[in-house]
């Protein structure tokens, strides 16, 4: 499996590599036709729901965290994980977000779950 970056929109590739929105709402202030990005994954991000009440609150990280790999575990879920892998798998891959901040987004949760790792690294 190749390197999985994590990134915010906007911001100058890290690497040479496949670059994922994985967010469920696409950013403000961007025409579609001048997205920097190979793939849009919108039912990958967490739930309308979850992403409500998380707010990006870090008491609720934790939680957040565990609610989000039980969404990622669903049957929902398993054609865009499996097709993430398979990205990972022929190179390496830029997980995008447009959240504030990358470590308190969803995208080290989705890492981890891209890679089989049981918890996330950050």
């Amino acid at each position: 499996m190749h390197q999985i970056y994590l990134q915010r929109v906007g911001e100058p590739p890290l690497a040479a590599s496949r670059r994922v929105l994985a967010d469920r709402l696409w950013p403000r202030g961007i025409r579609k036709e001048d997205a920097d990005w190979n793939d849009w994954l919108k039912d990958i991000a967490p739930s309308k729901e979850l992403r409500m009440w998380y707010a990006h609150d870090s008491a609720r990280r934790a939680e957040f965290r565990a609610r989000y790999r039980a969404e990622l575990a669903d049957d929902a879920h398993r054609a865009d994980l499996e097709r993430l892998r398979a990205l990972a798998m022929a190179g390496s891959v830029t997980l995008l977000t447009f959240s504030r901040s990358v470590e308190e987004s969803q995208l080290p949760v989705l890492r981890s779950e891209v890679l089989g790792e049981r918890e996330d690294k950050s």
